[in-house]
């Protein structure tokens, strides 16, 4: 299947890259000749070969349980104590919504 000068172009403004028309012919030169390159990939027989959805496998999540460390918890005062404003228990921060964005 060979990209046509209109397909890269396409690609070309959904990746927000400006091209000339020079650099549009090279492109498309270029992109047919990587998808050229990718032929033998797809008439590779390969029935008995199931399908990698991830490269380490079925390996599934590798972060730790999240655990209070009693050593490391910061006391509510303390973490208050620097902050340039405060209501209870939040630290206050300026709006980004603009003055109708208060709460």
């Amino acid at each position: 299947m060979a990209l046509s000068p209109n397909d890269v172009r396409g690609i070309a403004e959904y990746a927000r890259i400006a091209l000339e028309h020079d650099e549009l012919e090279q492109m498309t030169a270029y992109l047919n000749d990587a998808v050229d390159m990718l032929a033998p990939v797809l008439d590779y027989d390969s029935p008995d070969v199931e399908p990698t959805f991830h490269p380490i496998g079925d390996l599934a999540n590798v972060m730790r349980e999240d655990a209070e460390l009693a050593a490391r918890d910061l006391p509510l005062d303390v973490a208050l104590s620097n902050a340039a404003s405060s209501r209870d228990r939040f630290f206050r921060v300026p709006s980004i919504l603009g003055e109708g964005g208060e709460r």
